[in-house]
């Protein structure tokens, strides 16, 4: 039976270890398991989380190992190769989907009963991969998806139009890569649709703009990657929401990556979309409105992750586009 006050992350490398210490702050689980390869990275990483813990709630903090993972909850992946500089998150794939394929059949070995988050890029694909390697029902295998470009995007949006990012309603979905997309057509500032706010509260907005907003989120990685080496704040940041929906079941809307089996036209894969999570993962998956530009968009990305999952052995897995 799985505790729901337990966690587990596997991988504490800078996302697996930030995203630690953010779970670690919100008071969410009261244990929380740190898995490596390298076994002494895990125990230095959970002493020095430990050490700041008389100043948080009580919680267990420790290093352990796969037997560990039995009566987890959540169980977190972030094991894997890092992206480099000048390297897509797609040009990962080979040698993550190797390296997923031994962690998830050791978690299976003692956990079938917990939902897999994955954070490990490329997400879309490690997701669909985790899910098919594990058997685990679609709704308790879930990926960060592009909660974390969509955040990007609010905060570049509310930036240019000088509101509050969180007033700001506006998806990325997709790929969370090179082929994701923005939904501009639903977005809007507090209910006020995004067109009529540009046009009579920020005339000098124009869709160049918003174009240009867009390739400033989705090349966002590229350029950190580039200055200093990695990303993992913001994205420990969106693991932690999307811990705190589930095990808050709050029923709370975020774009995660999911098996999509139906919505959107699209069949057989795992992709960022809106879904409602609750306390079992994944409630359902909503099909916003899309201008058939952005379908078309959608379908790319779609027809992209298929070629993918196709190149790594995943022929059976089809995509009607």
């Amino acid at each position: 039976m799985p505790n729901n006050r337990k966690c587990a992350i596997i991988g504490v490398g800078n996302v697996g270890a930030t995203t630690a210490f953010s779970l670690m702050q919100s008071g969410l689980f009261s244990e929380l398991v740190l898995i490596d390869i390298d076994k002494d990275r895990a125990i230095g990483e959970a002493e020095d989380l430990g050490h700041a813990l008389p100043f948080l709630s009580p919680m267990e903090i420790y290093a352990g190992d796969y037997p560990d993972l039995s009566d987890a909850a959540l169980i977190i992946i972030a094991a894997g190769a890092a992206q480099k500089s000048g390297e897509t998150r797609l040009d990962l794939v080979r040698k993550n989907t190797e390296i997923f394929r031994t962690v998830i059949q050791n978690i299976c070995q003692y956990n079938q009963n917990a939902i897999l988050l994955t954070v490990t890029n490329p997400v879309d694909i490690l997701t669909e991969v985790a899910r098919r390697l594990s058997g685990f029902p679609a709704e308790r295998v879930i990926g960060s998806g592009t909660v974390l470009d969509t955040a990007r995007l609010k905060f570049l949006l509310g930036q240019h139009l000088g509101v509050d990012a969180r007033h700001v309603h506006a998806f990325i979905i997709g790929e969370h890569g090179d082929t994701e997309l923005p939904v501009f057509s639903s977005a809007n500032i507090s209910g006020i649709d995004l067109d009529h706010f540009c046009n009579e509260d920020c005339p000098e907005c124009r869709h160049s703009d918003l174009q240009r907003l867009f390739e400033q989120t989705r090349d966002a990685a590229y350029r950190i990657i580039t200055a200093k080496g990695s990303t993992y704040y913001a994205v420990a940041e969106a693991v932690r929401r999307i811990a705190t929906a589930i095990f808050r079941d709050e029923s709370a809307i975020l774009p995660v990556s999911v098996f999509v089996n139906g919505a959107y036209g699209l069949h057989g894969l795992s992709l960022s979309v809106p879904c409602v999570l609750g306390r079992n993962g994944v409630k359902r998956i909503l099909e916003i409105p899309l201008s058939e530009h952005e379908r078309q968009l959608l379908l790319h990305s779609a027809a992209r992750m298929k070629a993918v999952l196709c190149e790594i052995g995943f022929a059976d897995t089809f995509v009607q586009v």
